[in-house]
């Protein structure tokens, strides 16, 4: 029965939920005829619906009932026992009626939390989820790095970067609670330092694919299959000394204004980019609040959205110098990635007042280990890794590629037609102009969002509605646009013709 297999250690039951269980439950619904698996199937997003409800709210408002093994329960007048934690035996089922009523009742009530939900409970909700994220990234890694696929080592490196983010952030978070009281976010000079370290990840990995790909064209364009091959492709040391230098800087950027006893809203590099308001050509609309990124902390935030789209379009040129198409389902991969990136930018654009999108940066944070761990199996697997588990079917890598023609790839225009393709557009220089011309870029951008936000009501209202439309309206048209490549390689983006 399904009550007794996977619902049980799912869902801390509500009463009001075993009545909408009892639908699928053919004791007491003799008119359902599903089996056992199609059961699971159909409750398994009510169990993630209901598990996830359950951190929505304070535990003292929770209606769920606690049992122990042969413990009894009460429901409703009727008596019964069980054995399993959190879970009574099925009452007799409802209507179908009362049933939609009772669904339609949870649905506001989750919506309710949703929009009330505090910053204690985002963070319970979140914390989970970023764990559990780890073990899909390490997955990744390992696919990643496996002989067959010849992974420049430098791009392994970057990407390996991003545990050292994980683990130096968990202190960083920390040391924002104990000292201050306040979210990491809302701490600028600790936030700053520990955010730098995912631009240095990003950095790390576009100047290592960059390297590669130029040589892989410098050997296509000149026919000489002795060009010299980079360092960072063939070991590790470059990217491992520069990832060493650029994160003892970032120690420092932490280290200094800490034994200064710097206070919760102490600027990150003690503000030196930013423009005094009394100094502003302008009146703005809205005061800027304490927690306010600064323009330095804006622009690690921003370049590395900037990065991770470079590297994804990376991806996809590598797809074209290799000649194996599995590379470009790395970009796919990638992308709930960025979609946790522009949620994490979304939510300091609103001033860090809608703690729900904390625990939505984290689900995508996991689903984006996932997707990106799958690319990687499929990867390594059409490369000749041999799977000693046996070969996984939905996840199958040996389609037949005989139609995929790199060649055609490569004929794509090189008009700039989005931040994937400043790898493109900027080929011609070196990684040190490439650089430089990126982080300016991202610095004319970031003081546009700083200074121009406070010219609009929107976020300082802290609407859920216009968050969900900053984070997913990029995030569809992105996807559409690989779609719409992977479809068309002439296709130049939504806005300019082809040669531009």
């Amino acid at each position: 029965d399904l009550h007794h297999g996977l619902i049980p250690y799912l869902i801390p039951i509500d009463p009001r939920l075993q009545r909408i269980l009892n639908l699928f439950n053919a004791k007491h619904n003799p008119h359902f005829t599903m089996t056992a698996t199609q059961r699971m199937i159909a409750l398994a997003p009510l169990a993630l619906l209901c598990s996830v409800t359950s951190a929505f709210a304070p535990l003292a408002s929770r209606p769920f009932t606690t049992l122990s093994h042969h413990e009894f329960v009460n429901v409703n007048g009727i008596q019964s026992s069980t054995r399993h934690n959190l879970m009574p035996l099925p009452l007799d089922g409802p209507s179908i009626l009362d049933s939609t009523t009772l669904t339609l009742s949870f649905l506001n009530q989750l919506n309710e939390n949703i929009l009330t939900m505090d910053q204690t409970a985002a963070e319970q909700l979140a914390g989970p989820f970023f764990g559990a994220s780890l073990f899909p990234y390490l997955g990744f890694l390992f696919f990643l790095n496996v002989p067959q696929n010849e992974t420049p080592k430098g791009v392994t490196v970057g990407f390996a970067t991003c545990l050292l983010f994980v683990f130096l952030t968990i202190p960083a978070a920390i040391a924002a609670k104990v000292w201050y009281d306040v979210s990491l976010a809302d701490c600028d000079w600790i936030h700053g330092s520990a955010e730098s370290m995912l631009t240095i990840t990003n950095l790390v990995t576009v100047v290592a694919f960059r390297q590669a790909l130029s040589w892989k064209e410098q050997q296509e364009q000149s026919g000489n299959a002795n060009v010299k091959i980079p360092e960072s492709v063939v070991s590790y040391d470059p990217m491992v000394k520069l990832v060493c230098g650029l994160t003892v800087l970032a120690f420092i950027t932490a280290l200094v204004p800490a034994l200064a006893g710097a206070q919760v809203h102490t600027p990150y590099l003690d503000g030196f980019m930013d423009v005094p308001s009394s100094q502003l050509p302008w009146t703005a609309t809205h005061p800027e609040p304490e927690n306010s990124l600064t323009i330095a902390t804006w622009i690690i935030h921003i370049s590395s959205l900037v990065e991770w789209l470079v590297a994804m379009g990376f991806c996809w040129r590598w797809a074209d110098s290799v000649g194996n198409p599995r590379w470009k389902g790395l970009t796919w991969g990638l992308l709930p990635l960025h979609t946790s990136g522009i949620t994490a930018c979304t939510y300091h654009l609103l001033y860090n007042s809608i703690p729900v999108l904390v625990p939505l940066q984290a689900f995508l944070t996991f689903v984006g280990n996932t997707t990106a761990m799958i690319a990687a199996y499929r990867i390594a697997v059409s490369n000749g890794w041999t799977v000693p588990w046996g070969e996984i079917p939905f996840l199958d890598a040996s389609e037949d590629d005989s139609d995929y023609d790199a060649g055609i790839i490569r004929e794509d225009s090189q008009t700039l037609v989005g931040f994937e393709d400043l790898g493109d557009a900027l080929a011609k220089d070196n990684d040190y102009i490439f650089l430089v011309k990126l982080f300016a870029g991202c610095a004319v951008a970031s003081y546009v969002v700083k200074y121009g936000e406070i010219w609009f009501d929107f976020p300082f209202q802290s609407e859920l509605n216009i968050a969900l439309a900053f984070i997913f309206i990029p995030s569809l048209l992105n996807a559409y646009k690989w779609w719409k490549r992977s479809q068309d390689p002439t296709f130049d983006g939504f806005f300019l013709g082809e040669g531009g």
